[in-house]
Parts: C-alpha cells; structure tokens; sequence
C-alpha cells in the first residue's frame, strides 16, 4: 500500500509563501513543495469531477499552471490547499464544459473470474458509477472532496464558497440518491 501524499501543514504554509515571494530558485522549490503535497489530491478530485482520466490530467495542468501564475499574489485569506482546490473545481467544470459527451466513461477493468458474485459486484459498482456521474457537478463536487478528499464541512464551505449548511444539504442528497441506486 503506498504511503498518503504529503500534506502541508499550516506552519509550513507561511514558509512556502515567503519562499515564493522571495523568487528565484526558492519560488521553484516551493511550487515544486506545493505540487507534490497536492498533486494526487487535484489528480483524484478532477476525476471525480469530470469522470475521465484524461479530463483529470486536464483540470491537474489548469490548477498548477494557475497556481503557478497566481502564488505571488495569494493573499493568505485561507489555506494554500483551499486555495488551491478552488482554482481545481473552476478548472474541473471548464474541462467537463468544454466536453461535448458529458457521460462519465466507466473503465471496466477485467475480472479475474466471472462468478455470479463478481459480475454482480461489478454490476452495482457500475450503476454507483453512473449514479455519481449522474449526480450535478455541485454535489458532486461536495462529495468527492468530503468521501475522497477527506475534507469537513467547514472546509468544504470554504472551498465551495458556500455555507456550511449548503454543504450538509448537498451531501446528504448525493448520498441518498447513491443509496436509491445502490438499494435496486
């Protein structure tokens, strides 16, 4: 099982700033810091936004080309990583609008054996996938950065720049649809 990305810490984020501020060498170290701390965290919540390997990739060069661009005139309002998942959802919507075919693509991967419980395992793991790409890019969204990203409401909020009752709405109707599917 490989290691959890790295995470930057709040402390660690006041160096970083200062590193960037300072430009040169210490401005591409830090960038080099900050991709690495969250490169899979935008990997993964693109895909989850967009439903394709290939968009995820998309939203990952977006973000980090922006983060790149915009760093020194972060303010320091909230988190880097908020900051930073921001900028990933505007880029994840971008991508899935740019898109003509809005369906999420559903990768089957082989099955060792097809055993009636691994074609009805792999079944219902299909339906949950179309259900959550059925579900609007919003809750989506919260989803996929409360279930995968690990994040609380009260981050989410802040990413989403919504309130945290927003948040608790959302999730609770993406999660009752996903158990409407997973129930049939």
């Amino acid at each position: 099982m490989a290691a959890p990305p790295p995470r930057i810490e709040e402390a660690e984020e006041a160096a970083l700033l200062a590193a960037v501020r300072g430009g040169g060498e210490q401005r591409r170290i830090a960038f080099s810091t900050l991709y690495r701390a969250l490169r899979g965290s935008v990997l993964s919540f693109g895909l989850h936004l967009t439903g394709r390997p290939a968009d995820a990739e998309d939203v990952l060069q977006e973000t980090f080309l922006q983060v790149y661009r915009g760093l020194a005139n972060f303010r320091g309002d909230s988190r880097i990583s908020t900051w930073v998942f921001q900028i990933a959802l505007r880029a994840g919507l971008q991508v899935r609008a740019r898109r003509r075919d809005h369906a999420a693509v559903d990768p089957e991967t082989p099955m060792p054996q097809d055993t009636e419980a691994a074609i009805l395992a792999r079944d219902q793991a299909s339906r949950l996938r179309a259900a959550v790409a059925d579900l609007p890019a919003d809750h989506r969204a919260v989803l996929a950065l409360f279930a995968v990203e690990g994040l609380g409401h009260r981050a989410i909020a802040e990413v989403l720049g919504i309130p945290e009752g927003t948040v608790w709405s959302r999730l609770h109707t993406a999660r009752r649809r996903l158990a409407e599917v997973v129930g049939r």
